[in-house]
């Protein structure tokens, strides 16, 4: 994909989530944005009150690999603080947001409403995923991987290479 004119209004959206790891699931997501915005900016969020089994480091890197590199529609980045206010300080219009079952919904409707409340500029997009990759989690693949379970399919292949290097280095 070749950098868009610069006579064009670029539109961007941010694409949030801990991605501890990446799934299969979130590509799609990312892509089915890229079909809507000019940029996607990920956003991986830096939580302190969770342990991740990944650095954040380590996840940047996770996700950079899998788009081609200094492709000028992708940015990872971490965020801390109000997403909303990232998104305002990356000129971004819109945050998308996974759905998977009706019991996400509810908890990211919630937290679009107050988004909204926040910054009336940055909308709330949702997207699922393909059939074959909804019931998918990060925490689900993490426990899969953890006990030996194959994930292969779930994940892109140097996510799944890592998981079982992490995994075997732990017994």
């Amino acid at each position: 994909m070749s950098q868009l004119p610069s006579n064009l209004r670029t539109t961007i959206a941010v694409y949030p989530g801990t991605f501890d790891p990446i799934t299969m699931g979130h590509m799609d997501i990312i892509n089915r944005a890229l079909n809507l915005f000019d940029r996607v900016i990920i956003a991986i969020a830096v939580n302190p009150g969770k342990t991740p089994l990944f650095s954040i480091d380590t996840r940047i890197e996770m996700i950079k690999t899998c788009f081609p590199e200094n492709n000028p529609r992708i940015e990872v980045a971490a965020v801390s603080g109000l997403l909303v206010n990232f998104a305002m300080q990356r000129g971004a219009k819109a945050i998308i947001r996974g759905l998977r079952a009706i019991s996400d919904f509810d908890y990211e409707f919630q937290l679009a409403l107050m988004n909204r409340k926040l910054e009336r500029e940055v909308d709330t997009i949702f997207l699922m995923p393909a059939f074959r990759w909804i019931y998918i989690s990060s925490s689900i693949i993490k426990e899969a991987a953890r006990h030996g379970g194959d994930v292969s399919e779930l994940v892109p292949a140097h996510v799944n290479q890592l998981l079982i290097d992490t995994f075997s280095a732990g017994s």
